[in-house]
């Protein structure tokens, strides 16, 4: 189908035919139209039939905004992309900013304008959001002005990156967002789209601490809201979401925008969603779907009488794994049954889970309507029920790297392997059983062990590192750093607590070791070769 995008890169750097997955599109509500635009699709469709005056998103402060609301922002912010930034479709936006209706209103913009929205985690520092912009070619930013100076330190070195817009500052400065939105009132009509255009890149890390692009088309926007929602959480038109991933999570861009919206429910967005202010916020916003990962759900616990007498009715864990422990937690201090749930940047949103009343401890639940999950071997051969081997799924979203020969390990004969080691019951029941690669999965964070390597690497008082992640009974997984010291420093307590500070101010804070062990030397092998595995053993 002829795509709308004048600038091609994004379709020009897709990976080559024969190296994507299978897509299915067996459930009616898959059956998508050529020309779809989501934001569309979303958005202007709920105000057109009816939706308008409904609440859509609350957030702290008072601020409530209906369907309408959210469209009259979305037309301005468009406006002002196209008519003052000069993008055309096709075009990347970096999107910057914490959970917040504005931030909500910038990413339909991108999407209605035919752009591509390129979400990105607040927490990202200048090193961290440099490749970012690097690989996807990002030509234009909106931007909390709160999170400014890293932008602008990036931008000042950019070859691609001209034109930055700012939101929630002084209206007067010249790079106001909402001083230019109060130059446009009209209507914006939605891009024409193709279904296979794409409208997002969502970046993650991976393994090696090299980013990887995902990219996702407009259909495949659409396919997550058609296919875990109505099937397993089944909310209403009544309910009212909360949560605290990150917009720039694919989760949080699912659960707390996307899934409400394709119901006409509301959601409340939080800037910093910490446990005791979620508790405090469902209670106040009248909450009754919460998205949220392990490491939140056992922080909450304690408070569960508080939330039993909310009306807060349904829970969904992701983001890592969960413990038939913190399930049995939650269970008995809130009376819920959680939904867990385990999905993918790379596939957008969650492929295998299970109902309330289909759960079972320690099990993340079955293949979601719409999608086939097994478990192979090395070879890809389906092994046996009870033996553990890589987890390979197909569904209507897919493995699409922007450019990166990783697509390659990511998609085999027409499969999509996660990089999760799984088992499979006699039940049709999926049991999560780790990591395949060196990802650290650290309170429903990714964080790659040759990332922080590298930054550790950067202090002068580290010789040699090696990074892994070991077992944490409240956040699933930790950082724990195994350094090496150069010569002339001792490895105390303060030397642990002064590696510490400077990770956090050279990455993101969430990526920094918790745990650093002093040795002499690191395995390796006869070539050189870190042996990470005999790091995770001494845990």
């Amino acid at each position: 189908m002829t795509s709308a995008h004048v600038d091609t890169f994004a379709r020009d750097h897709l990976p080559p035919p024969e190296q994507l997955p299978a897509f299915l599109f067996e459930l009616p509500a898959l059956q998508f139209p050529a020309r779809l635009n989501c934001a569309a699709a979303l958005l202007d469709r709920a105000c057109a039939q009816g939706w308008g005056q409904r609440l859509c998103i609350r957030a702290p402060g008072g601020i409530a905004w209906t369907y309408a609301d959210l469209q009259a922002h979305a037309d301005r912010i468009a406006h002002v992309l196209v008519r003052e930034m000069g993008v055309v479709p096709g075009n990347r936006v970096l999107l910057r900013g914490a959970n917040t209706p504005m931030l909500a209103a910038c990413w339909f913009a991108v999407v209605k304008a035919g752009a591509i929205a390129v979400t990105t985690m607040p927490l990202l520092r200048a090193p961290e959001l440099r490749p970012i912009v690097a690989r996807a070619r990002i030509t234009h930013a909106l931007c909390d002005a709160a999170l400014a100076p890293a932008l602008e330190e990036v931008a000042a070195e950019s070859d691609t990156l001209r034109t930055l817009r700012f939101f929630g500052g002084d209206a007067q400065d010249p790079r106001s967002l909402e001083g230019a939105m109060a130059r446009h009132a009209d209507p914006f009509p939605a891009v024409d789209t193709a279904a296979d255009d794409c409208c997002l890149l969502a970046f993650t890390s991976g393994t090696t601490g090299v980013p990887k692009a995902t990219m996702h088309f407009h259909r495949d926007v659409m396919a997550i809201c058609a296919c875990w929602p109505p099937h397993v959480l089944r909310a209403t038109e009544d309910d009212v979401f909360i949560g605290s991933p990150p917009l720039g999570f694919t989760f949080g861009l699912g659960g707390l925008l996307l899934f409400p919206m394709a119901i006409g429910a509301s959601t409340v967005l939080i800037d910093k969603p910490s446990p005791p202010v979620l508790v405090d916020a469902i209670r106040d916003f009248g909450a009754t779907v919460l998205f949220t990962a392990p490491t939140s759900y056992r922080a909450m616990a304690p408070r569960g009488d508080e939330l039993r007498a909310t009306r807060l009715r349904k829970c969904v864990s992701a983001g890592e794994a969960l413990a038939a422990a913190t399930r049995a937690l939650w269970r008995e201090a809130t009376g819920i049954e959680l939904i867990d749930g385990i999905g993918a940047t790379e596939l957008l949103h969650i492929f295998i889970s299970a109902r309330e009343e289909d759960s079972r401890p320690g099990a993340t639940g079955t293949p979601v309507p719409g999608y086939r999950a097994r478990v192979v071997d090395a070879d890809g051969c389906e092994v046996p029920a009870g033996v553990v081997g890589r987890l390979a799924v197909q569904g209507p979203t897919g493995c699409r790297y922007l450019d990166d020969d990783r697509q390659r390990e990511y998609v085999r004969d027409g499969w999509n392997y996660t990089g999760d080691a799984y088992v499979m019951d006699t039940d049709g029941y999926f049991h999560y059983q780790g990591r395949t690669d060196d990802l650290i999965i650290s309170a429903g964070y990714n964080i790659a062990a040759p990332e922080v390597e590298a930054a550790l690497l950067q202090h002068e008082a580290v010789a040699e590192c090696g990074v892994v992640g070991v077992p944490d009974e409240e956040r699933g997984q930790i950082v724990k750093a195994h350094v090496v010291l150069r010569p002339g420093h001792e490895g105390d307590a303060a030397t642990v607590q002064a590696l510490q500070e400077f990770l956090k101010a050279t990455i993101a804070p969430y990526k920094y070791p918790r745990a650093i062990a002093f040795h002499q030397a690191l395995p390796r092998t006869e070539t050189g070769k870190l042996q990470r595995f005999k790091l995770r053993e001494l845990a």
